[in-house]
């Protein structure tokens, strides 16, 4: 398995609020696939990669560790409070 992707990938899901169960039938594959690349038993395929790069607004790159993070995607907000947090996550759903 490619350092770093497992987790990238499972912390993307996490991020977006989808169950593997979801993620599974977005990209077509059985729901042991996903727990298998969150784990690191098993690497997506070219084709899985570019759905789930898809489905996460990200780069192939940034799934793959080629990229620290997505240019413009992340900023830090470690200094906000977690009511500014979660004013500023509720900002930028609206936007997506």
């Amino acid at each position: 398995m490619i350092q770093g992707l497992s987790e990238r990938l499972k912390e993307l899901r996490r991020q977006r609020g989808f169950s593997q169960k979801a993620v599974s039938d977005l990209i077509h594959v059985v729901p042991s696939a996903i727990a298998a690349y969150e784990t690191g038993e098993r690497t997506p395929s070219v084709e899985k990669l570019i759905a789930l790069a898809k489905l996460y607004h990200v780069s192939v790159d940034y799934l793959l560790g080629l990229e620290k993070s997505e240019p413009g995607k992340f900023i830090d907000v470690s200094h906000l409070t977690e009511e500014q947090a979660s004013i500023l996550r509720s900002l930028v759903a609206t936007m997506e």
